[in-house]
């Protein structure tokens, strides 16, 4: 496993509540990954449909393992992230998966090379019942501070961050249903200003149907948490702005475009 000592130690975060059917898959994704390194810290709300049992087979892999109930997703990450001691901390989703088994190596690599505050790529939509088959490519590339106004953020599966700005700058707010990791992002990059760098390659596969992409009436409460976290944080947009970014979003269902 590939290490050295000026590479950072890096924390994943899971937070999981029945999913039996993909956790083990995101656990063993993490163990796999060739760099040594690796603190993988799993919240499970108190899950009544296995999942349990599955982590617990795997715990001795594990840097902690939390389960006890929780006041949802955030407030899941939140205590993920306060148990997390690494340097690097970063969110792996309970049905997500890393692209290949050199993807930390190579995340631990650029911020060993050029220092920086945060680290963002892209991702892969994969389908639910064929998690090797590619159905959207999510690029960051078009991804910046100013472009928050217009419903861009990056991919937030991809995104690495030290673990002191959570520390300096406040963690995920729990009163969003589905955007909290949006506003997390505008406030860090866009209030505070923290340093970030783009790393242009897939660096995680995402099952399709998550909580963000569950439906019409879901985008509508998604976009107007959007809007209400840029305004919280001194930017001015508008719903119809924010909506405008599906036309460019296209784009992403068309190979090679990204």
């Amino acid at each position: 496993m590939l290490s050295s000592v000026n590479s950072p130690k890096i924390s994943i975060i899971t937070v999981v509540f029945n999913n039996a059917d993909t956790i083990a898959h995101a656990l063993d994704s993490v163990a796999s990954q060739d760099y040594s390194d690796i603190e993988h810290v799993v919240v499970d709300g108190e899950s009544t449909d296995g999942t349990s049992a599955i982590i617990q087979a795997r715990e001795s892999r594990l840097g902690r393992y939390i389960r006890e109930p929780d006041k949802g997703m955030y407030d899941a990450m939140n205590k993920g992230i306060n148990a997390a001691t690494g340097e690097i901390v970063g969110i792996l989703n309970a049905d997500d998966f890393f692209v290949d088994k050199t993807i930390v190596s190579r995340i631990a690599n650029q911020f060993s090379k050029n220092p920086t505050d945060c680290l963002y790529g892209d991702i892969q939509f994969v389908s639910k019942n064929d998690p090797s088959r590619v159905v959207r490519y999510y690029s960051s590339r078009h991804c910046s501070p100013e472009r928050f106004a217009y419903g861009f953020m990056p991919a937030h599966p991809s995104f690495y961050v030290k673990r002191s700005v959570y520390q300096e700058n406040g963690l995920y707010k729990t009163n969003y249903k589905i955007a909290a990791d949006y506003e997390l992002m505008t406030r860090y990059l866009w209030v505070k200003r923290i340093s970030y760098q783009y790393l242009q390659e897939p660096l995680v596969r995402m099952r399709t149907g998550g909580a963000s992409n569950a439906g019409w009436s879901t985008y509508w409460t998604l976009n107007r948490e959007v809007v209400r976290a840029c305004r919280e944080n001194g930017m001015k947009t508008s719903l119809l702005k924010v909506m405008s970014k599906y036309a460019f979003k296209l784009l992403e269902l068309f190979p090679g475009k990204h």
